[in-house]
């Protein structure tokens, strides 16, 4: 048994009937994919994705973080399953499919994953639909566990089924609880630790960033550091002030989910040609594309919209579990009309976010989670959220950028024409999230969205791909 980091219990606390876990991808396949063929190819290959064969073990009265006990047996047929799209069988039948079963809470009495296979998609594809819960997966972890399930030819990796295992031995209650009890002893140097650590490093703490003084306190904090240690100064970050928008607030149990893919050739053109980064264009695209629908919806404010842009923690060759991510906050450059001046400010912010992580990795998240008593943390993760409900929240909208590999995937010897990642909203991180994932010259995009807050998320697809298609212009034009 192994027992979950303070960051994956946060992501278990935080669910509510309306914030929801759950990080999927949204398969576009060129043909017929037949449920026995998932059947078969996961019965050989469910050993190599952990994640999927664990299920939760929570600690009485909450005193301790819950543990993962790995199944002896996997039922895949409660977790793998079909569905049909109406005729026709567009892609926005499949949204509004996708949406409905990403807003769905997955059952922790079982292993948490879901797949559903999708039939009666337009054009002769089918659709493969997989979600598994934030607190069993961040993106590299989930990245394995993708490409255990695929091949790079159409021809399938031949690999030796595992015997079936024993159902592991779990710790005994009464052990369960004494742990518990032992870290709650030992839980003021957790604290202690975590207000060493934090000082320095609270211009980059939403919320905490925005108290008086508190840019000055890091920053003296910082400056003494590097004087005492030798090292490179680290950079301040920008007191940011974060708008109120339309997507700002308490979100609805309810969602809207619209996926596009970009060609990625047009955007390393425009990197090229403005020397940035193929990130540093995918935030202005999606700045732009936000841009165009809070003027549509005459909501544009003065101020720039604020970012949040996930990163990960993990160091070359470390394969360890559990989520190790943090996030950064940064500005969209949303207020200024010219789409290079605003490529331009896009590329200095993000210049200014990576130094910053680069010489001081902000792990505020993991400290914040390991100072909170386990037995407390879900009421405060609850308070938390009710509290930025009610305000525009630490950031407006998240927005990431994976990349991916660069060749032909295959599922069973079905081709991947395209994946659209799906990922998280809630009432802190805003009601709209942007996730973008490379895959063999296209940049897949997801667009997941509160219902209520943004009724026409397909218009947010349409303005992402006049955005890119506004910068290639202008790099034509330059020629």
């Amino acid at each position: 048994m192994r027992q979950l980091s303070a960051v994956d219990t946060q992501f278990l606390n935080f669910e509510t009937s309306t914030n929801v876990a759950n990080i999927a991808g949204l398969a576009i396949l060129s043909g017929g994919l037949t449920r026995g063929d998932l059947l078969t190819l996961l019965a050989r290959r469910l050993h190599l994705a952990a994640p999927f064969r664990r299920r939760l073990a929570p600690v009485p009265f909450g005193l301790d973080r819950p543990y993962w006990t790995e199944e002896g047996r996997i039922d895949l047929d409660y977790h793998v399953r079909e569905i049909a799209l109406p005729a026709p069988g567009g892609d926005e039948q499949l949204g509004e499919q996708v949406a409905r079963l990403h807003a769905r809470r997955l059952d922790r009495r079982h292993p948490l994953w879901e797949m559903y296979l999708i039939h009666g998609l337009s054009g002769a594809r089918t659709a493969l639909y997989m979600k598994v819960h934030h607190a069993a997966i961040d993106g590299v972890t989930g990245a394995d566990v993708l490409a255990a399930l695929l091949d790079t030819s159409a021809e399938p990796a031949e690999i030796a089924m595992a015997p079936e295992r024993e159902p592991e031995e779990r710790i005994d209650t009464g052990e369960m609880i004494i742990r518990g009890v032992a870290g709650a002893v030992l839980n003021p140097a957790n604290t202690v630790r975590f207000l060493v650590n934090a000082v320095p490093h609270l211009d980059e703490i939403p919320v905490l960033s925005q108290l008086p003084g508190a840019g000055l306190v890091s920053r003296v904090t910082r400056d003494v550091a590097q004087r005492l240690s030798g090292g490179a100064p680290v950079p301040a970050l920008p007191r940011l002030t974060v708008p109120r928008t339309p997507f700002s607030g308490r979100i609805t149990a309810h969602r809207r989910f619209a996926f596009t893919a970009l060609p990625l050739e047009d955007v390393k053109q425009v990197k090229n040609a403005f020397g940035v980064t193929v990130n540093d264009v995918v935030m202005t695209v999606c700045a732009g594309a936000l841009r165009q629908w809070l003027l549509k919806h005459d909501a544009l404010p003065d101020q720039p919209l604020v970012a949040g842009v996930p990163f990960s923690l993990r160091v070359s060759g470390d394969e360890g579990e559990g989520n190790q991510v943090t996030i950064m906050i940064t500005t969209l450059a949303t207020q200024i009309a010219d789409p290079v001046e605003r490529l331009l400010a896009v590329r200095d912010a993000m210049a200014l976010i990576k130094d910053r992580s680069s010489l001081a990795p902000a792990r505020w998240i993991q400290e914040i989670s390991d100072m909170m008593p386990s037995a407390l943390t879900g009421l405060a993760a609850r308070a938390a959220f009710n509290l930025f409900a009610e305000t525009a929240g630490p950031i407006n909208v998240v927005i990431s950028n994976v990349p991916g590999p660069q060749l032909p995937l295959y599922v069973s010897g079905v081709r991947l024409l395209s994946y659209h990642p799906v990922s998280v909203i809630t009432d802190v991180s805003g009601g709209l999230n942007i996730t973008a994932f490379s895959y063999d010259g296209s940049l897949d995009v997801g667009v997941i969205a509160c219902r209520e807050m943004v009724p026409d998320v397909w218009v947010v697809t349409d303005y992402l791909r006049d955005a890119l298609s506004e910068l290639k212009l202008l790099v034509e034009q330059e020629r």
